[in-house]
């Protein structure tokens, strides 16, 4: 039996994601753990709120809340619509955790002691109507290179020139709006990455198996000289994990948090923690996952994530777990997506254009999204979501490939021979044929799912779904019921267990679908089909199912209108 951990990039808490930022991590990785935990491996998976920042903050403001408040009440909410897409997380953490407080001051002091934290004197723009220094981002003013009136203080949107706050014309405050700003020195640690440019350099070229997406993004920051650069780990904020070495307070360091782009990742192994203490399990059974020498030597570590990721998951957090010194697990894999844009453009959280996750689940049930956006995951290049294309797929793969088998099978068996397994004769060179044909296929979706290929373990199980299709089709036992029933209950009980096969290969796609399928043929057996000709044994003669509802209803034009016009502005 492996042993899986893996772990989805942590959305941020301000907010409900849409559903580009769910296949971009969490929907694919949920996948891959569904898969393998069928396959009979052991798999931790996790994932948890991203929640320090000032975008916590401001946020948390705009909503009259105190941030603990806000914080506490979007992560019930996100693991709400997490729980209604079915992801299996067998943890949603948070990172302002206490486990999280104290493993990020541990790194911290670690890396201290390792000569890779210095202290520097920086400008920061400080307003004294919000009482804070701003990061540049919230900062806003006229760029000098354009015109354009509300540049921010890192770049401008509108000709994309990077800026420091300094450069822009009558800064003001995003936050308040103020002009009352002025430039004073503040003191802030640096994570000294430049030291181990080496060290980071030779750990990436180890992973001859990384997709060319994620090797390619890794090797341009790094050669590049801009993802090793020695970057800044605290803030001046309220809100964030206190600034200690440890135990120990940081002299100089009062009153300052960490910034989030240094806890957040910390916090994947955090979040094991926080799901042993859940379960009432002690520390061993959470590092056995994570630290080398008490038992993860054996575990297979796979991270998913956007490829706006990549950087901090290959260069920045392993500065951190090799500079530790310790022998922490670092990520064997990084499966990286490109974007998935929205209908002739881009999603947009601020503009409420396109579909997010609490949407999509107003207007059809999880599976009809997750089939979607897994079998058309933008991984080799971006990919686009239009209704159109959404509306023929659902019809076709969902409603008239397995939904019409499931229906067409169960129905004909009832009228013909009730609401059991028929009495049958054995399999003639049809059913032989087809067992060989889905026995091939079913390899090569196990091959797909393994490399962790998802549009092409996609396109095999809908040819496995098709494959029973067209046995049906050519069998015709509504045909052969007139003149041989045996043929007929013969064909019909294959069909039946394929129905059962099909729940079994489908779930980690559709696993409500699949969940009714078995429930309908009374099933509790998910066995994997490692012998394809005896997993359709699985329903004996006078074993009794019953005819479920329809399992994907076909979206109407009228629907697929509504709703294009419903999500192409204003978020409601």
């Amino acid at each position: 039996m492996a042993r899986h951990l893996i772990t989805s990039a942590i959305p941020y808490i301000n907010g409900i994601k849409h559903l580009g930022n769910l296949v971009g991590s969490q929907l694919p990785a949920d996948l891959f753990a569904r898969y393998q935990r069928a396959r009979g491996n052991e798999v931790l998976y996790l994932c948890a709120t991203d929640e320090h920042g000032t975008p916590a903050e401001l946020a948390a403001a705009k909503a009259g809340q105190p941030v603990t408040e806000y914080c506490a009440e979007m992560h019930e909410i996100q693991a709400d619509i997490a729980r209604r897409f079915r992801l299996s997380f067998d943890h949603f953490g948070r990172s302002s955790s206490p486990q999280n407080h104290a493993l990020t001051q541990h790194f911290a002091g670690r890396l201290y002691d390792a000569g890779l934290i210095r202290e520097v004197v920086e400008k920061q723009v400080y307003s004294r109507a919000d009482h804070r220094f701003l990061p540049d981002r919230y900062i806003e003013g006229t760029c000098p290179n354009c015109g354009y009136d509300k540049a921010r203080g890192d770049q401008c949107e509108n000709c994309t020139k990077q800026l420091d706050p300094t450069d822009l014309i009558d800064p003001r405050s995003a936050v308040s709006g103020s002009t009352d700003l002025e430039v004073r020195e503040t003191r802030h640690l640096y994570l000294c990455q430049s030291k181990m440019r080496d060290q980071i350099s030779a750990w990436i070229d180890s992973k001859t198996d990384w997709p060319i997406l994620t090797t390619s993004i890794a090797k341009k920051w790094l050669n590049d000289g801009d993802g090793l650069q020695d970057r800044g780990i605290t803030r001046d904020l309220d809100w964030g994990i206190p600034v200690r070495r440890g135990r120990e307070d940081w002299p100089g360091m009062e009153g300052k948090v960490f910034y989030v782009w240094f806890d957040a990742p910390i916090e994947y192994i955090a979040c094991g923690a926080e799901w042993a203490e859940a379960n009432g399990l002690k520390d061993t059974d959470w590092q056995r996952w994570w630290r080398l020498g008490m038992g993860a030597d054996d575990v297979r570590y796979t991270q998913f994530m956007g490829k706006d990721n990549v950087p901090f998951h290959t260069l920045s957090f392993p500065a951190t777990i090799l500079g530790s010194g310790e022998d922490w697990k670092l990520v064997d894999y990084i499966k990286s997506f490109n974007y998935l844009n929205y209908d002739g453009g881009q999603f947009s959280t601020s503009q409420g254009r396109g579909v997010f996750m609490d949407q999509a689940l107003e207007i059809l049930p999880a599976d009809y999204w997750r089939w979607w956006l897994l079998s058309h995951a933008p991984e080799s290049s971006d990919s686009e979501f239009t209704w159109e294309n959404f509306q023929a797929s659902v019809n076709k793969d969902l409603a008239d490939v397995l939904g019409n088998f499931v229906s067409r099978v169960t129905k004909f068996c009832r009228s013909k021979f009730g609401l059991t397994v028929p009495e049958a004769g054995a399999h003639g060179p049809d059913e032989a044929a087809l067992i060989a044909t889905l026995t091939s296929r079913i390899r090569a979706y196990e091959a797909h799912m393994e490399a962790m290929e998802v549009r092409k373990s996609a396109n095999e199980l809908r040819a496995i779904w098709v494959a029973g299709n067209e046995y049906l089709q050519s069998a015709a036992p509504w045909s052969a019921f007139k003149t041989d029933p045996d043929q007929a209950a013969m064909q019909i009980r294959l069909a039946l267990n394929l129905i059962r096969l099909y729940a079994v290969l489908s779930a980690p796609f559709i696993p409500d679908a699949a969940q009714t399928m078995l429930a309908a043929m009374n099933c509790t057996d998910k066995s994997w089909p490692d012998d394809v000709a005896a997993a359709l044994q699985t329903l004996a003669p006078g074993h009794a199912f019953t005819v479920p509802d329809v399992l994907f209803t076909k979206i109407t034009d009228d629907q697929r209108e509504s709703w294009q016009t419903r999500f192409s502005g204003t978020r409601d």
